[in-house]
């Protein structure tokens, strides 16, 4: 299957039990491999102000189609405790140790 980035931005994340876990705000390319490699999830905040972005790795989620969601397998408490940034301070997406613990916490690697 294949989607386009402007269908999936916006998207609602929400995990196996339907708890809403955010909404995608952009996807990540790795231009080397010309793959979308992560999704920034955003979580929390009140009308877009104070929300926290995580990377999560593409493989980490699945398309629910009848629902028109993508899921996450994790818990609001275990995303609330995942390593994330805000919007003015991106992590070095393109650093190989912060791909690798990314990988890691989403039970990946």
């Amino acid at each position: 299957m294949q989607l386009s980035a402007t269908s999936i931005i916006g998207d609602t994340v929400t995990n196996h039990r339907g708890e809403d876990l955010g909404r995608i705000e952009d996807l990540m390319i790795d231009t080397e491999n010309a793959q979308v490699e992560y999704a920034v999830l955003s979580y929390g905040g009140v009308m877009g102000m104070g929300n926290k972005l995580f990377a999560v790795p593409l493989d980490a989620l699945s398309l629910d189609e009848a629902e028109k969601c993508l899921i996450l397998d994790a818990d609001k408490q275990y995303l609330e405790n995942a390593p994330g940034f805000d919007k003015d301070n991106w992590p070095d997406t393109a650093d190989s140790e912060w791909q690798q613990s990314i990988r890691r916490f989403y039970h990946l690697s």
